[in-house]
Parts: C-alpha cells; structure tokens; sequence
C-alpha cells in the first residue's frame, strides 16, 4: 500500500508542478509537494533521516538545474527568484523525487549501472516532458538534453546510495539485508 501510495502521490504532485508553472501558477506544484511530503513523512519509520534525505536531493537538484539555467541550456516560464538561480517549483519538486528514493525507488539499490541508465535516460525524458507541457524550455536543446543525461547519469546513483544512508521508511536499510538482523 505504501508503494502505491508513494508512486500516486508524486505523480499527482508532478503534474500539479509542471501544470501549475505552465499557466502561471508556480505556487501549484509546492503545495502539492508539501502534502506529498506530510504524507511520506507519517509514514516514514525515522522522519528525521527522510527529512535529511529530502533536504539534501534539494540542495544536488537545486545546484544542477542552476547550473543549466547559468550555463543558458534551460529556462524556466515561472517561479523564478533570480536570473542565477532555478525557480523554486523545480527546487520542490526534487524534494518530490527524494521520496521515492526509499520507497518506489528502493528496488534499485545496488545496481549502480542500472541506475546510471535509468538517469542518463529518464532525466532528459522528464524534461522533455516538462517542455511539452510548457513550463520548461530547453535553449539549446541538443546541449541541454546532453547535460542532462551525463548529470542524471552521475546523480541518480549518487541518490541512489544516498538513500541507503538516509533510510527512515519501513522495509529493509539495505539492500538484501533483513531489517530485524540490524
């Protein structure tokens, strides 16, 4: 129940993102993340490590998406602070990726090769699909859509085992490894 939960809270709270920046209602997709993350949260076994968690994939995703926006590979149509920095709609919803980490997301412990193909693969996809709905818009495309697989190739592992670290939900720490034998 606990996985399906998670995988409909983030859907709802993706689109809600991604929707709400696209008409002009950046402040959507941060409240719906806000109730994701309450949610995650009551359910989680150690809040406090999930709170790490989710803190921290704001700070990689906060870094990276200003990187992109400074490097002038992508823009964004809303909820934006500064020239500098990515809007905060995108910052939130990095929060929303980290609670999949130890969830949905938790079969991918340990496959580090996997990982690095479901990033270099799946990030760009995501942005592409953020660009369709018209929230993001990828300047150089080609360029754009290169740094974001190489940086999805290097983040999603990295979060991957980030996660293992900072594991509060239900269900076993570690990949393998029975919760009861800790």
């Amino acid at each position: 129940m606990l996985l399906l939960a998670n995988l409909l809270a983030f859907k709802i709270a993706w689109v809600l993102s991604v929707v709400g920046a696209a008409t002009q209602m950046p402040w959507l997709g941060p409240i719906a993340v806000l109730v994701a993350l309450a949610l995650h949260l009551r359910a989680a076994r150690k809040p406090f490590e999930e709170v790490l968690l989710v803190l921290s994939c704001a700070l990689i995703g906060a870094s990276f998406d200003s990187f992109l926006v400074v490097a002038g590979w992508v823009s964004y149509k809303a909820g934006i602070f500064s020239d500098y920095l990515a809007p905060y709609w995108i910052i939130t919803m990095w929060m929303l990726f980290a609670t999949t980490l130890n969830v949905s997301m938790r079969w991918l412990r340990g496959k580090t090769m996997l990982a690095v193909l479901i990033g270099f693969i799946g990030g760009p996809a995501s942005y592409l699909g953020g660009q369709a709905i018209g929230s993001v818009i990828l300047i150089d495309e080609i360029a754009a859509l290169i740094a974001l697989a190489i940086g999805w190739a290097v983040i999603m592992p990295l979060l991957m085992r980030l996660s293992q670290s900072l594991d509060g939900m239900p269900g076993p720490r570690r990949a393998g490894v029975a919760e009861n034998s800790r």
